[in-house]
């Protein structure tokens, strides 16, 4: 059976979607979606898509269309997924989930009443570094996992555009990349129930769109004036079984250079998730460091959007349950905007 796939939503990120469900042998990409028509037609044209729409609610009127990929703005990700569910669409939604915990809820619900699949597209838990690293934890290799660190910090690489209106988007780089780290973090970690957030977030720097020399991925409505999002954010997350994450991330800060790390700590053995995947034991009073033999050792974005839509098509079909279901997602956007509370409130938020 061929699964007919709509794309809402015609930006760059759209693109792994598409290219993904381009060579799945399951899959006819039969229609894109996007406010701007021109884009839409482009998208239509290079992937093969026969039909084109502006307004999100008429490619969800097609009765012959079975799942959607919604790659919008944060702030319509609950909108148009609770319509899709609603027209019996099954749905792989961009991360996050959505913006608000109110959002997140009404989306659960909604997923409830449809039973179809919503997808959260919070997509390292695709990656095989991940796969790899969740069969050696499952296999109970490290023991207890009772810290993770992560971190994603940019030097100079605020978007600017949608991500950086807090409106559209929600917030800056945590919302958009430490979505991912606390994700894959707490998904390693056995996805243990959150108890308590602390965060800080900072706005010192702007988008800093004077600086020459040095190129950096720019939104197709990127702006140089305008800019409502935290520079930087940081955080404590503490779970009820006693293990914390500590994360911070940027669009811009006076660094050296960009850069990626995560890193797990269990009872019997240590993960260097990134920027490399390397196992850290101890065996015969010596400690070991692992490097696993794989064509990717690091967080490789086409394989892993590949596994996702991939397992997206299975969960269509019934022959899995999807990897990250909306419960994940609603327990995310539990921690992101605790984070965001903490910040501006000062204090610790607990649950």
């Amino acid at each position: 059976m061929k699964y007919r796939i709509g794309v809402i939503g015609a930006g760059s990120i759209s693109e792994f979607h598409l290219d993904a469900y381009k060579v799945h042998p399951d899959v006819e990409i039969a229609a894109i979606c996007d406010v701007n028509e021109e884009r839409a037609r482009a998208k239509a044209a290079k992937y093969g898509a026969s039909r084109v729409y502006t307004d999100y609610r008429e490619l969800l009127s097609q009765p012959d269309i079975d799942g959607v990929s919604v790659c919008t703005w944060n702030n319509t990700h609950a909108e148009i997924s609770i319509a899709a569910l609603e027209a019996g669409k099954h749905v792989l939604v961009e991360k996050p989930l959505c913006k608000t915990m109110d959002e997140a809820l009404r989306v659960q619900e909604a997923v409830a009443r449809s039973g179809k699949v919503l997808q959260v597209g919070v997509v390292r838990r695709y990656g095989a570094n991940a796969e790899i690293l969740k069969r050696f934890i499952d296999n109970g290799e490290f023991g207890e996992i009772y810290y993770a660190k992560a971190s994603w910090l940019r030097r100079l690489g605020n978007p600017g555009g949608w991500f950086a209106d807090v409106e559209r988007s929600g917030g800056g780089p945590l919302i958009d990349l430490g979505v991912h780290l606390i994700d894959i973090c707490w998904y390693l970690m056995g996805k243990p129930k959150v108890k308590s957030v602390s965060g800080n977030t900072y706005k010192k720097l702007g988008n800093r769109s004077n600086v020459k020399h040095i190129e950096c991925y720019k939104a197709a409505d990127y702006d140089p004036s305008f800019n409502t999002v935290e520079d930087l954010a940081n955080a404590l997350v503490r779970f009820e079984n006693g293990a914390s994450l500590m994360v911070d991330v940027s669009f811009t800060l006076h660094g050296e250079q960009n850069g990626v790390a995560v890193s797990l700590y269990g009872e019997r053995g240590g993960i260097i998730l990134e920027p490399e995947l390397k196992i850290i034991s101890e065996k015969f009073d010596t400690i070991l460091e692992i490097a696993p033999q794989m064509d990717h050792p690091t967080f490789d974005f086409n394989q892993a959007f590949a596994n996702e839509i991939a397992w997206f098509v299975s969960a269509m079909a019934g022959e899995k349950e999807t990897l990250s279901p909306v419960e994940d997602g609603v327990e995310l956007m539990k921690i992101l905007t605790g984070i965001y509370e903490s910040a501006r409130l000062g204090k610790e938020i607990r649950f």
